[in-house]
């Protein structure tokens, strides 16, 4: 009896595999380019929450300032929150809107809530939200405008890793991201379904974000935003050449509270969304409501696949030691060297150098290994909050296009 429960458990979170596995396939149609409607030139203000950011806002104000579009039509605003260094001095030295929030801030979409409430009279078309350790690419702008008059009210950039040579680690987010850009977003656009937003460089309409009265109450306000999307049947746009370079941990023990805050995040939002979406996705029947579902959940799942997979293990080790010990160490293998092809994949198809991400490429599969214990925490921790992570990769637009 107990092995047939294993065998119908284990069949669920395989499905629940071969669903991406599946989904992410699509990524590999022909380009799917968006049908420009109109000519119209909108204005953005662009929205940067910053906190102890002196070592690195500077690049980023200094990369919007290059941008190829009309300076007219858009303003550059440091969100300044809890600071307790010069970010405040450093933004306002370059001439750009800097604010000091005026209200607790316990998370960036705390932030984000504010600035929206703050500039609900401004004369703007659109927000661009960016994280003061980005630096933008200079035809970002026009990307998005583009975007805005294809028809979408919301786009999600390509996010880069401005700093992947540093170590295996940033080198494996850098991965994680390509893979996530590439079989999840691309895959989504090239079947007219909805991208996900990612944390930073994305845009939002301003009167869509006002029809909703955004008001984020997870720790993830990125993935809360895509889920109320994917509820209301807004598709949001993929846009790959609107590029983010973005930096990444370099500390193991950084990247923990880090993935563990998303992982936190993501069951908040299932636990606050979930029955919404599974109306979403009987009313309009739209593919995204599922990718959220499952999205979300997505740490529990992982979990108890592993559990169910040890337990599994076990029972086989004791029936059927030799063949079973042989077939599992096949599988073991396939399964590396299958992540390391994929990652291999990503690495050429983003035109980074194989041999500044070998080590990555190599040690990927140990950065998923490493979600297992954070996903256990957040399924136990209660209270995770939101930790500052330290940036101080002091790079510039120009050595990322040499790069």
């Amino acid at each position: 009896m107990f092995n047939v429960i294993l065998k119908i458990i284990s069949l669920f979170f395989a499905a629940y595999g071969l669903y991406y596995g599946v989904t992410g396939i699509f990524a590999f149609l022909k380009p799917k380019k968006n049908v420009v409607n109109s000519k119209k030139i909108h204005k953005f203000s662009i929205i940067i929450a910053a906190r102890n950011e002196e070592n690195v806002i500077g690049n980023l104000i200094e990369s919007l300032k290059k941008q190829n579009y009309d300076k007219n039509f858009y303003d550059i605003n440091v969100i300044v929150n809890n600071s307790t260094d010069n970010t405040y001095k450093v933004s306002k030295k370059t001439g750009v809107n800097t604010i000091k929030c005026e209200i607790p801030v316990k998370c960036k979409g705390d932030v984000l809530k504010y600035v929206f409430e703050k500039f609900k009279n401004h004369d703007n078309d659109a927000y661009i939200i960016f994280d003061a350790d980005n630096v933008v690419h200079p035809d970002f702008l026009l990307h998005m405008n583009k975007s805005l008059n294809s028809g979408y009210r919301l786009a999600q950039g390509f996010r880069d890793s401005k700093n992947y040579k540093d170590n295996w680690l940033s080198g494996s987010y850098a991965i994680f991201y390509y893979l996530q850009n590439f079989f999840f977003n691309l895959s989504r656009k090239k079947i007219n379904s909805s991208a996900s937003i990612n944390g930073t460089g994305f845009m939002v309409e301003k009167k869509f974000i006002e029809s909703i009265d955004f008001n984020p109450i997870t720790l993830t306000e990125d993935v809360e935003l895509t889920t109320i999307c994917a509820i209301k049947n807004e598709k949001i746009d993929f846009v790959k050449e609107a590029i983010t370079y973005d930096e990444q941990p370099t500390n193991f023990k950084v990247s923990f509270k880090q993935r563990l805050r998303w992982s936190k995040g993501n069951l908040q939002c299932w636990k606050n969304y979930h029955r919404d979406l599974i109306k979403g996705f009987v009313k309009n029947h739209n593919l995204s409501c599922v990718d959220m579902y499952l999205n979300n959940l997505a740490a529990f799942i992982q979990v108890v696949s592993i559990i169910i997979l040890l337990l599994g293990f076990i029972e086989k080790l004791f029936n059927e030691t030799f063949t079973f010990t042989v077939a599992g160490i096949v599988g073991m293998v396939v399964s590396y060297v299958c992540t390391i092809i994929v990652s291999l994949f990503v690495t050429i198809y983003n035109k980074k150098s194989t041999t500044a991400m070998i080590s990555s490429i190599l040690l990927f599969t140990v950065f998923i290994i490493t979600w297992f214990p954070i996903n256990i925490v957040s399924l136990i921790k209660k209270d995770v909050k939101w930790d500052h992570i330290a940036h101080d990769r002091n790079m510039n637009i120009d050595e990322m296009a040499n790069d």
